[in-house]
């Protein structure tokens, strides 16, 4: 399977990131640099991917200017009058996506590959639409060292993945993964959260999880951002 298509979720408000989002967008805050969702696109550089949709609604003029920059893929903005949040964003972009599975990342979402990995096309690799719905990129909670890591979710033998509801568990959830959209059969453009996409998945024994190989740091508030801004090499970040 190839994975050509890809949803960046760009539209929520970044409220634990202020004062930084008062006047600028999350995915836009500068890192090294750069804007946060400039990294995503050098990482979907190195894949198939040549379809991107993503969404807008807080300051969302600044998305627009940002990906009117982005040449080297079909691009399409899917903006929010009201925000509607992970899930019902997702339904409402649905038809620009494609009826084959497609990447979803968060636009926040900062990870680096480990040396000889590639995060994305090592994701793509291990999807299996016969068996999974959902594929979640997770990080384990031990390597969360700059930021905080929360174990949103146990591995089972098998790869599948059991929410952990006392946020105790293993492995944090990176923003990163891969959707079979025929699950969104039957979902209307309303609000409501991703989660319970996942929640459904897990239920039906089709959700599973790939480990990360490589450094990914949740960035979620200003001091995480310094912390992670002064632990970067000058030029390990566009690597």
């Amino acid at each position: 399977m190839t994975i050509k298509t890809a949803f960046l979720v760009c539209a929520g408000m970044g409220t634990r990131m202020k004062p930084l989002t008062d006047t600028c967008p999350k995915p836009l805050l500068p890192l090294n640099g750069r804007p946060l969702l400039e990294y995503i696109f050098d990482h979907l550089r190195k894949t198939n991917v040549d379809k991107v949709t993503v969404n807008s609604h807080y300051l969302a003029s600044q998305i627009t200017s940002y990906l009117q920059t982005i040449e080297d893929f079909a691009m399409t903005e899917s903006f929010e009058p009201v925000l509607l949040e992970t899930g019902g964003g997702l339904v409402k972009a649905l038809d620009t996506l494609g009826k084959e599975p497609f990447l979803m990342i968060n636009g926040d979402a900062f990870w680096i590959d480990q040396k000889g990995h590639n995060t994305l096309k090592e994701l793509e690799s291990e999807f299996d639409p016969l068996k999974m719905d959902i594929l979640l990129c997770l990080i384990p909670v031990t390597r969360m060292i700059l930021t905080e890591g929360v174990g949103d979710y146990d591995f089972l033998p098998d790869g599948r993945l059991c929410r952990n509801l006392k946020k105790n568990g293993t492995h944090m959830f990176t923003g990163i993964r891969i959707i079979n959209p025929e699950i969104l059969s039957g979902y209307r453009v309303e609000k409501f959260s991703f989660l319970e996409i996942m929640d459904q998945a897990e239920k039906n024994g089709r959700l599973y999880g790939y480990p990360l190989k490589g450094d990914w740091h949740h960035i979620s508030t200003p001091e995480d951002l310094i912390s992670v801004q002064n632990h970067l090499e000058p030029d390990r970040s566009k690597r």
